[in-house]
């Protein structure tokens, strides 16, 4: 499920982006479901204000609310929180860019990266953390999450990362409540090491802006 996710993802951005938030959230659900099955799968779907299009963050929006019309709620520093109602289920999700981007060699071209923080209430999911890395990353490769001193081993599928042991996933974005700054490292299918950095700023209180939106 997750990899057909990852897959939804993909093409969305493929097709311009529009599209990026609604394949990254089927892709962070499909993907860790059925090749991590022990992992915890959170959505990511918006649904309060509709997002302004033409923007990138309203594209990967629109493809993490599942083909559903996402709607801003909040926006806390780079953070965005998003809500939506695909196939009648309700959707929370926080999505930023990176800060910063760098890949080695360097200025190869990729796509947009983006970070998600979902939850999907029908599914008894929460705080799901998934990156859209924005490449086909190489395969059978790990990638990692850095924040706070802590490294993260990430699993990875087509262009999306999720966190390997979902036991950790909790302590992980407590983490990222608290720290300044996260870095999402992977490798493409070419070789390319990319380094992302994402600024944590307001991303506590677009979670508690959802986690309070997401009883509803």
């Amino acid at each position: 499920m997750r990899r057909i996710l990852t897959s939804l993802i993909a093409s969305a951005l493929l097709c311009g982006g529009t599209s990026l938030a609604q394949a990254q959230t089927a892709a962070s659900k499909g993907a860790k479901d059925a090749a991590k099955p022990a992992a915890a799968a959170k959505p990511a779907t918006p649904a309060a204000k509709p997002a302004a299009p033409g923007k990138p963050e309203a594209a990967a929006a629109a493809a993490a609310a599942g083909g559903a019309e996402p709607t801003l709620i909040g926006q806390f520093g780079t953070w965005g929180a998003y809500t939506a109602m695909p196939n009648g289920k309700k959707v929370c999700f926080a999505l930023a860019k990176p800060s910063s981007s760098k890949t080695n060699p360097p200025n190869r071209p990729r796509d947009p990266a983006y970070a998600f923080v979902s939850t999907r209430p029908a599914e008894k999911v929460v705080n799901e953390v998934s990156v859209m890395i924005g490449y086909a990353l190489k395969p059978g490769s790990e990638s990692t999450l850095e924040v706070g001193g802590t490294s993260f081993a990430m699993y990875t599928q087509g262009d999306g990362l999720w966190i390997k042991n979902a036991a950790e996933e909790e302590r992980m974005v407590e983490a990222m409540r608290k720290a300044a700054e996260v870095t999402v490292k992977g490798v493409s299918a070419k070789g390319t090491e990319t380094t992302d950095t994402f600024s944590l700023k307001g991303l506590s209180q677009a979670l508690d802006k959802l986690a309070h939106d997401c009883k509803r």
